[in-house]
This record gives C-alpha cells, sequence and structure tokens, in this order.
C-alpha cells in the first residue's frame, strides 16, 4: 500500500481539481476530457468548422508543458522516436475516432461514472473488451519495434509549439476560432485552466498513471499499481459531485452524452484496443511527449487530425446518438486496428513465413 500512496494521491487531486475545472466553467463531467479537448483545439486552429466545439484549451498545453518542466528537472526528459511513426499516427486517428463516437476518452468515462451517467458503464464494459483484445495480441508478440536516440531539439519542439499556441490564445490572435455557444463555449479562465493542466502534468510524469496501463497491467500481471490512481479520481470526483448537487444517476438527460448504447461500447472497445497497442492512453501520450517522446508527439498529432475528421465528416456523435457516417467508420477503425495488430504481431509473422516455407 505505501509504493501506491503517489499514484492514489495523485488521482485524488485529479478528482479534486476535475470538479473545480467544472465550478469554473468546464461542461459537467468534463473536468478533463483529452479527447474533447484536442477536439476543441482541432476547431480552435481552424481544422474544422464545427461551431460548438473550437476553443484552444488550456489543460492540454499545460499537461505537456507541466511533464516537460519536471522531466527536465528529473534529468528524465530523453528525446526518442522513429518507432512506426505512421502507424502510430494513423492509430492516433482511429483511437481520437473511437472517442468521439462514445464522446469522451477513458479519464471522461470515469469522471462521466463519478457524475452518474450508466452510458459510460457501457463504454468502460467495451474498453476492458478492447484492451483485453490488445493484450491478447501482445501476448502473440505484437510489437512497434524499437524508437531511436534523437537530438534533445526534436523532443523540444512539441513543448515549444504547445507554448507558442498559449501565447495566441492569451493575445486572442484573431485568426483563431472560438465557440459562442456549447462545450467550447463552456470553459474556466485561461490561468486556472493553465495552472490546472501544469499540476495534473507534473504529476502525471512522476507516477506514469494510465487508465490503459493500469488495465493492461491488472490483465497481463495482476498488478494494480496504476489502476489505484484512476480508482482514486473515480472515488473523489464521485464524492465531489455529490457534494455539489451534480450527481445524476441514469442513462438519460447526462451532458454532452448519449443514449446509444452498441455505439458507447463499440466506440471505446477502440479506444482500449488501439491505445494497448499504441502503449498508453490519450493522457500517457500527452505526457510522453512531454518528455521528449516524438512517436507520442505524432500520436498526438494523429488525434488531432483525428478529431478534424471526425467532425468536417460527420463521424463524432452528438447528445442525440451516433451518426449514420460514425456506424460505419466504427467498423472501418475496427478493421484498421485488426490489421495492425495482425501486421505487426511476430507469431503470426512466424506462423506465415512457416506455411510460405512449406510451399
Amino acid at each position: 500500500m505505501k509504493e501506491k500512496r503517489g499514484i492514489i494521491l495523485t488521482g485524488a487531486i485529479i478528482g479534486i481539481i476535475s470538479i473545480l475545472l467544472v465550478m469554473h466553467g468546464n461542461p459537467k463531467n468534463m473536468g478533463f476530457c483529452i479527447a474533447c479537448f484536442i477536439r476543441d483545439i482541432a476547431g480552435g486552429i481552424g481544422l474544422h468548422r464545427a461551431p460548438i466545439v473550437q476553443y484552444i484549451r488550456p489543460e492540454i498545453i499545460g499537461l505537456v508543458l507541466g511533464a516537460f518542466i519536471i522531466s527536465l528537472q528529473s534529468k528524465e526528459f530523453k528525446t526518442k522516436g522513429g518507432s512506426s511513426p505512421f502507424t502510430r499516427f494513423i492509430l492516433g486517428m482511429v483511437v481520437m475516432i473511437g472517442a468521439l463516437i462514445f464522446l469522451g476518452c477513458p479519464l471522461r468515462m470515469i469522471l462521466r461514472i463519478a457524475g452518474g451517467d450508466l452510458n459510460a458503464i457501457v463504454g468502460l464494459v467495451g474498453f476492458v473488451v478492447g484492451i483485453f483484445i490488445g493484450v491478447f495480441f501482445l501476448n502473440k508478440g505484437f510489437s512497434l519495434k524499437r524508437n531511436y536516440t534523437l537530438s534533445n531539439f526534436e523532443g523540444y519542439l512539441f513543448p515549444i509549439v504547445n507554448l507558442l499556441l498559449f501565447v495566441l490564445l492569451v493575445a486572442n490572435f484573431s485568426m483563431l476560432f472560438f465557440s459562442e455557444e456549447g462545450p467550447g463555449y463552456m470553459h474556466a479562465p485561461i490561468w486556472i485552466a493553465l495552472i490546472a493542466g501544469l499540476i495534473v502534468g507534473a504529476l502525471a510524469q512522476k507516477t506514469r498513471i494510465c487508465m490503459v496501463g493500469g488495465m493492461r497491467d491488472m490483465i497481463m500481471f495482476k498488478d494494480s499499481y496504476l489502476l489505484s490512481g484512476f480508482l482514486a479520481i473515480l472515488v473523489i470526483a464521485l464524492i465531489g459531485n455529490i457534494v455539489l448537487g451534480n450527481f445524476k444517476l441514469g442513462f438519460t438527460e447526462q451532458p454532452v452524452a448519449h443514449t446509444d448504447g452498441i455505439w458507447n461500447l463499440l466506440g471505446m472497445v477502440i479506444v482500449g484496443w488501439g491505445s494497448v497497442l499504441l502503449g498508453g492512453c490519450p493522457l500517457r501520450q500527452l505526457i510522453l511527449a512531454g518528455e521528449g517522446n516524438t512517436d507520442a508527439a505524432v500520436t498526438v498529432m494523429g488525434y488531432l487530425v483525428g478529431a478534424a475528421i471526425a467532425h468536417n465528416f460527420g463521424l463524432a456523435s452528438s447528445t442525440e446518438g451516433a451518426s449514420q457516417y460514425g456506424k460505419i467508420a466504427v467498423f472501418i477503425c475496427l478493421a484498421v486496428v485488426l490489421v495492425t495488430s495482425l501486421a505487426n504481431c511476430e507469431a503470426f509473422s512466424k506462423e506465415k513465413s512457416l506455411s510460405k516455407a512449406n510451399n
């Protein structure tokens, strides 16, 4: 238990900060949502034109810069990359599309459950199923191959881009887009959001907190260390919602959510499966990118483009449910992660080679 104190405390702090961000203007059950916030940033820089989800979210910038600062201070900043970058980019797109079918990342899934949203329980089932499938392929030898040491400048670029984006936000740069209604219009003040992101980014860097990693480690090694952090988020956010009167148990009339159960489930199957292949959930990818991992930075760029595609082509769900194109996209995304899993799986590659040799 002693070794878990740090990550449990981190989870508790993230839960508290999530509640505080909602109190200061973020949408309910969305104190933090990596997928939703990256989607808003994509709209904020004009990659999509959905008017209700356009805003440069300082929380994302803070996560990256917090991880960057702490990793430099602790001498853990290491620039590495080159591990199947384009595959990671595609998987990032696919994971984002799955998340926007569900309307949230794994972190928001937990916050939605803490708010009483039973649709998120359905999503959790799909998420766990996706992780089980991903673990199956890991056990069969799935790998995106090794990465390589790069120059520090390469690792500095992603934090620098985030810093410049924050400068544009503070300067109210005229070319940025800002929602005038909807979830993108609902946000905490800039500096509160940035500080929240910095704190969570620093804590996440030190503890390696990751929802996908927690589920994966529990399945493969019976290790509950990473998972305990998310359980702490759930408990603290649940208590906070009850105290503040924001807890509402049920499927209907939940904030920024829909009741299409099968698509909630399948969307999170994609997120769980794809994230196992990538080696971490969207939160973890941002932290790794802040530490100098350019493969994670490429993955985040995949998230950004995936969010733009989801809204430009009508794939993202709304509170009315999954769209017709979104339902088609689910099966395309499942096919992509399946093909990626098979193509990079040592066991299946060996079977194919032996088959050719015998012929």
